[in-house]
């Protein structure tokens, strides 16, 4: 998407406002067939544009330094790929390290949730790689009488059995080679209670500026985010130092989420198509800092939410990790991979208190569960991947999606924008950058999934995951 194309050549806006969409399709439309940053230079969105150029008043991490001075010059490229909708038990739950499930003499999972009925729903292997649309849930909500005042006892009750589903190295290959080899986090947290959309929102600004949930209509998006944050995102501060950055992506963008970011100058030929990620890292030609999409607006998509396969997106992974190791510039480079929020799937470890971000309180309605923006999310899946990682490494820091935020501010000398990636750690104690890379050699991984076709295209109209014969008990 860049600002190249003909104005004339792109449909109206008219008519799509008040089309109530799915996520996936919202965010299709927010695109418009890959033509968002034309028809932004074009006027056709309906706000207007102007980038501050000033940073935040906060202050710099090496303060006798000028703000955008490389700190960490060992690592000339950063990648943040972050897929969708799993928690880490979920998905790294019978890993063989980390704060997974506690297993019984079978070997199985101790975990269970209790039904409206008492029953007990016991942890379970999936019996599919399918996601479905109907469950489980994370809104706001959902996500509340999950937590279930710390005790993680509400998923059933919010979501359905299919809450208790679990993935294995079967299932996964490639996620788990990649887990068991190079370091990862069993404290990462999403960095609220909440959908896709707000956690996404703080992966780039720190804040999700009141957002709980996502939306439902195009209308929605545009009248609840054409504000840009008080202190931008990440991509203004990286501009305003001159700090090269990319977002790839499948015709849908993490950016869309603030569409002014759409119209500005300085991101035209910024947000480009997935298949440039490749060529890119194979010609060493990454930026300095890149945000990596799956598909998060196909039926049948790779980002591993709704409708989607799993194995898809441990294939999507792979090609990612693969192709950065790959690559002429993998001596100098640090891949994160996380995911953006649990999807509604259970894990037992209750998140802790989090810094307040900003001013901005939840947009709550009257059916709404009260709070604050005063609790990371559930634990999602998260690691490191670079020469300079430690081997077979597992930190026990506290972490979220703004400790991203905090590593790039670390890297060139930026002030935090929210009090939130003010007070987040870094995630630089999964390196180590004054040794010999542990890694610069990398590592043969297990190949992906090799996901079924006909299966990948029954996925959309998959039913949630059901419980085996004897997952479900009556407690004693």
């Amino acid at each position: 998407m860049t600002s190249g194309h003909d104005c004339a050549t792109h449909p109206p806006m008219t008519g799509l406002l008040n089309r109530t969409l799915s996520r996936r399709h919202l965010l299709g439309g927010v695109a418009l067939g890959g033509a968002g940053l034309a028809l932004a230079s074009c006027g056709g969105l309906p706000f207007g544009s102007g980038s501050s150029s000033a940073l935040p008043s906060g202050p710099l991490p090496f303060p006798a330094k000028a703000a955008g001075t490389d700190m960490i010059p060992e690592i000339e490229h950063i990648v943040v790929v972050m897929l969708e909708n799993h928690s880490f038990d979920n998905i790294l739950g019978m890993l063989s390290r980390g704060n997974g499930f506690t297993l019984d003499s079978s070997g199985q999972p101790t975990a269970t949730n209790p039904e409206s009925n008492g029953d007990l729903v016991h942890a379970f292997h999936s019996p599919t790689p399918c996601r479905a649309f109907s469950e489980p849930d994370q809104t706001w909500n959902d996500s509340h009488m999950s937590y279930s005042n710390g005790t993680n006892q509400g998923f059933v009750l919010a979501s359905g059995p299919s809450a208790m589903a679990y993935y294995d190295s079967d299932d996964i290959p490639f996620t788990y080679g990649l887990a068991g080899t190079f370091p990862i986090g069993d404290q990462y947290y999403s960095s609220l209670l909440g959908q896709t959309f707000p956690n996404r929102r703080y992966l780039i600004s720190g804040t999700s500026l009141g957002m709980i949930n996502d939306l439902p209509s195009f209308s929605d998006v545009l009248a609840t985010v054409a504000n840009r944050p008080p202190n931008g995102t990440i991509f203004d501060m990286l501009n305003t130092v001159g700090v090269s950055w990319k977002n790839y992506n499948y015709g849908i963008s993490t950016l869309m989420l603030y569409p002014y970011l759409l119209t500005e100058p300085a991101n035209f030929g910024k947000l480009v198509n997935i298949n440039q990620f490749y060529s890119d890292a194979a010609s060493g030609s990454l930026p300095a800092f890149s945000l990596v999409d799956p598909d998060l607006v196909n039926f049948v998509g790779n980002s591993g939410g709704e409708g989607d396969d799993l194995q898809l997106a441990d294939n999507f992974l792979a090609s990612i990790v693969n192709a950065v190791m790959k690559g002429p510039k993998w001596s100098s480079t640090l891949l994160v991979w996380n995911f953006d929020e649990a999807g509604g799937y259970y894990d037992h470890v209750p998140p802790p208190s989090a810094p307040i971000p900003d001013d901005v309180p939840p947009e709550l309605t009257s059916s709404d569960v009260p709070g604050k923006f005063d609790r990371y999310g559930f634990r999602v899946p998260f690691g490191v991947v670079s020469p300079y990682a430690k081997a077979g490494y597992v930190s026990h820091t506290v972490a979220d999606h703004t400790s991203v935020l905090k590593l790039v501010e670390t890297k060139w000398n930026l002030p935090p924008m929210t009090k939130r990636d003010a007070a987040a750690s870094d995630l630089l104690d999964l390196v180590d950058l004054s040794a010999k890379p542990e890694f610069l050699t990398p590592p043969t991984l297990p190949a992906p999934a090799n996901p079924n076709t006909l299966a990948v295209a029954s996925c959309e109209m998959h039913s949630a995951q059901t419980p085996p014969p004897g997952y479900v008990t009556s407690p004693s």
